[in-house]
């Protein structure tokens, strides 16, 4: 009776998460092409925006502002895609070996079945009782007995066996014609995606051109630039509450598994506490990465060849007679010159914002955090770990030039980048 309660409670369990890991599997599906129909919306609705402009109107900052945003989005799209694609391909691989198995599953089963039908062929059918009657044993004609019967029932399950898993090789099929055609259809929505950025970066290179050495272009990407320190400061301090936020959830579950060994029911409790930590561990976690404070004043550099033109603090434009604040440093380097993490650290934020572009935020041990901008191409997507020379994306060209902004954080206070980099 005890037993079959326990084997009651375990089937009710095991359909309870198969039911969770489909929920699950569906939902993570639904989120992925919502994601993507949100990214195409986006685009859409900033190419209206350009359509309603007239000619003269599209030679200013707002328009390149519109192209930069437009670039960012593509490239989040595609990458989104190619992320698509490599799952795609895992599944493909997946279902091409588990035809491989079941058409060598087949086959065994066919030769079995084929040895057994060529000994009928050759000796006839198998009497039962005739074998038993011809023992020279009681005992022997027991053993007969019930290897005739194991025999003939076996028979019977290699053909039902067979059968299934004929079925399921043609479902199995059925499914890499769709994982395949789903293939084709990635790599034809990614080409689609990847020349309409061909075109944009057309595009945004005639009218970065035209505005060049236009001061009022000019005027107003400096005032986008003071609002984007803004924002970058309200990102920043965005993370640090959702880490601070996080810890406390992460002490509390700790709390809730050590007090639920005095609980009924304890091991649930002590799994589900277990598996909120560990999910914890790979979003934020900074432990095991090297230090970062022992870096400064030898801090790797973010490009590899690179003139600082605007550095920390109040800045003078001379053309404009201006001054501006930064609060980090402006590197003039070549064009698509590789960005590289400076350090050991977790991608915490990737973003566009109106003056600096495409952005990563990388976090590093001790509460630091280095921010990269002016992108014209980002390689990693938020919570991936990046090791000290890791390429993380691409410098873009903007009014001042191919500039790639730099920032360091402690906690809430910024730094001098030019202290913490090494010598050149």
């Amino acid at each position: 009776m005890v037993k079959a309660k326990i084997k009651i409670i375990f089937l009710f369990f095991f359909l309870l998460t198969l039911t969770n890991s489909f929920s699950q599997e569906k939902n993570l599906i639904k989120n992925k092409k919502n994601e993507l129909d949100k990214l195409k919306n986006e685009i859409s609705s900033l190419e209206n925006q350009l359509k309603l402009k007239t000619s003269k109107e599209k030679e200013t900052f707002d328009v390149l502002d519109n192209y930069n945003h437009q670039s960012f989005l593509l490239h989040r799209l595609i990458n989104s895609l190619i992320i698509e694609e490599n799952e795609n391909e895992t599944s493909i691989d997946k279902t091409k070996t588990g035809i491989h198995n079941l058409e060598k599953e087949i086959f065994s089963l066919r030769e079995n079945y084929s040895k057994y039908i060529v000994a009928i062929y050759k000796r006839g059918p198998v009497n039962q009782w005739a074998s038993v009657l011809d023992a020279n044993t009681f005992e022997q004609a027991v053993l007969r007995y019930k290897y005739l019967q194991k025999f003939s029932a076996q028979r019977v399950k290699d053909i039902a066996k067979l059968k299934s898993k004929r079925e399921e090789l043609i479902s199995e099929k059925s499914n890499l014609e769709i994982e395949l055609k789903e293939k084709q259809d990635l790599a034809d929505q990614k080409q689609a995606e990847e020349d309409e950025l061909n075109l944009k970066k057309i595009e945004r290179q005639h009218i970065l051109n035209s505005i060049k050495h236009d001061k009022e272009s000019l005027k107003s990407e400096i005032a986008a630039k003071r609002n984007a320190e803004i924002k970058i400061k309200n990102l920043i301090t965005k993370l640090i509450e959702e880490e601070t936020r996080r810890r406390e959830e992460a002490a509390a579950l700790m709390k809730l598994k050590n007090s639920s060994k005095m609980m009924t029911g304890k091991s649930l409790v002590k799994e589900d506490a277990n598996a909120n930590l560990k999910s914890y561990d790979l979003d934020l976690s900074t432990a095991g990465l090297s230090s970062f404070s022992a870096l400064k004043g030898r801090l790797n550099w973010p490009v590899e060849r690179g003139k600082i033109v605007k550095g920390f603090g109040e800045n003078r434009n001379e053309r404009l007679n201006t001054v501006t604040l930064n609060y980090g440093v402006d590197i003039r380097t070549r064009a698509d010159e590789d960005v590289r993490s400076v350090a050991d650290g977790v991608v915490s934020a990737i973003d566009w914002i109106p003056g600096y572009g495409s952005i990563i935020i990388i976090t590093h041990k001790g509460d630091y955090r280095t921010v990269y901008s002016h992108l014209s191409n980002i390689f990693v997507k938020e919570g991936d770990r990046v090791n000290m020379g890791s390429i993380i994306g691409k410098v873009g060209e903007s009014l001042d030039g191919n500039i790639l902004h730099f920032e360091i954080w402690n906690s809430r206070n910024k730094q001098d980048p030019e202290v913490w980099l090494a010598r050149k």
